[in-house]
This record gives structure tokens, C-alpha cells and sequence, in this order.
């Protein structure tokens, strides 16, 4: 009979360690990400639901009550009248939701304040707003963030965005439609893509911009992946979401 020696017990114990770490990490990157997908999808669909609602019972309850300084402004930079409510969230607090086709059906998620591992790893919102930054439609730079993988893996697309897809931003006032039109990779520390004007801290800004951001590449956080929009339009809540993708809102939550 074969005798049983220590080490080869070991072994034993450390392969099947080894196989439910690997099990577990699956489930964490797979598993979790597709629930966390599903909860934040849904939570999306259920805000923007509410939203056309209350635009539906109450044309004006879109409108900002106290136009803002720059509402409307710029007209000349290509997005026509603009509604912005430069009111600032609570922190944690879901202000928008973003939609953006090329990430494919279901991708719509809630954008709250801030970018703590609370917000980013919400099973309700997602994609986080850059404290400090311009709320969407104001001139200058709206900045959010979001995983590309794990915790619903709200931007793993990001890397397949093209020149002019939409990147659709719902807010109680209005769907705001940028389009994208470039992408970098930077380091972690870069923090000069949030400012008004993309590395250029010390300019003025005249464009209505939005970057998104998120961690490069897959499973890592080596680097960061960086995708910026121009604002196109901006639609009154009373209106409806745009044309290019209202069939796709409609059958959210069904």
C-alpha cells in the first residue's frame, strides 16, 4: 500500500485552496458583476420612469425654477438653448441617468455625487460625478466614472465608443445628448482630464463637454481609460427622450 506523506497531503489542501480561490474570484468578477448589472439597470429604468411621469402630469416640472446665468448661453457653440440647474447634489444622491447605446441594451444607470467605492459600488447607481465638476449641459466639463468590470461594470465599453455615438444624459429637467469625440489613456494621477478645459487647468472653457472615465485595462487599475463628448442637444422632459433612442426607453423595465 502506498503510504501518505505530509507533503503530499499539503499539496492536496493547497490545490483545493487554490481551486476555490479561483472559484470564488469568478463569482466576484462574473456572478456578482451580472447582479449588480441587473439591480443597477433596473434602478436606472425605475428613476427615469419616474421622471417621464412627473414630466407627463406636470410639463413644467422639468423646468428650473430660477433660470441659471448660463441656461441658454453660448448659443453659438452648437448645442442651442440649453436648461442647465447648476444645483449641487448631496453626496450619494442620484441627480441623472446615462444611457449610452454603443454599451448596449440594459446599460442605463443612475449617476449620483461623488466617486466613493460607496457610490461606484452601489447595487443602485454605478457611475459617480466628479465633485467639483460641471453638472450636465454647462459649459465646461461634466465628469463621471464608473468600473469597467466588477460592481456592474457600468463603462466596460467604454474602449468601443466611436466618433459620434450618443451618450445620453437624463435629468428631471431633460435628456442632454453629447457625442463622442475622443479618447486617451492616462495614469491614475492625471487628474488634469477633470478640468473645464481637458489638461488645460488655466483656460476658460466655451464648450459643454463630458468625460467619462474608468480603469484600463480589463481587471486592472494599471491605468485610466478616458473618453470625451461634446454636448449636441438638449431636449425638454415634456418632450420625451430623443428620437434615436425613445424605442429603447420605452422598453425599459418591461
Amino acid at each position: 500500500m502506498r503510504r501518505v506523506s505530509v507533503v503530499g497531503v499539503l499539496g492536496e489542501v493547497l490545490l483545493t485552496a487554490g481551486a476555490l480561490v479561483l472559484l470564488f474570484l469568478g463569482w466576484q468578477l462574473w456572478w456578482n458583476d451580472a447582479i449588480a448589472d441587473a439591480q443597477q439597470s433596473a434602478a436606472a429604468s425605475d428613476l427615469s420612469a419616474e421622471w417621464q411621469e412627473q414630466a407627463r402630469a406636470d410639463p413644467d416640472r422639468g423646468a428650473v425654477s430660477d433660470e441659471p446665468a448660463d441656461a441658454g448661453s453660448n448659443d453659438d457653440d452648437g448645442a442651442g438653448s440649453v436648461l442647465v440647474d447648476e444645483t449641487v447634489p448631496e453626496y450619494g444622491e442620484a441627480f441623472a441617468v446615462m444611457y449610452v447605446p454603443r454599451f448596449g441594451d440594459g446599460s442605463q444607470r443612475r449617476i449620483a455625487e461623488g466617486t466613493g467605492l460607496d457610490v461606484l459600488n452601489s447595487t443602485e447607481t454605478g457611475v459617480g460625478h466628479y465633485e467639483g465638476t460641471q453638472m450636465p449641459g454647462a459649459v465646461g466639463n461634466f465628469a463621471i466614472a464608473s468600473h469597467r468590470s466588477a460592481y456592474g461594470g457600468g463603462m466596460h465599453e467604454i474602449d468601443l465608443l466611436r466618433l459620434g455615438d450618443g451618450i445620453f444624459i437624463q435629468t428631471p429637467a431633460g435628456w442632454y445628448t453629447y457625442r463622442f469625440r475622443d479618447r486617451e489613456y492616462v495614469t491614475p494621477t492625471t487628474t488634469g482630464v477633470l478640468a473645464p478645459v481637458p489638461h488645460h487647468p488655466d483656460a476658460a472653457p466655451s464648450d459643454r463637454i463630458i468625460t467619462l472615465t474608468s480603469c484600463n485595462p480589463l481587471y486592472s487599475t494599471a491605468e485610466r481609460i478616458v473618453a470625451y463628448g461634446v454636448l449636441e442637444s438638449w431636449r425638454p422632459a415634456s418632450d420625451g427622450p430623443p428620437d434615436e433612442i425613445a424605442t429603447a426607453v420605452a422598453d425599459w423595465g418591461r
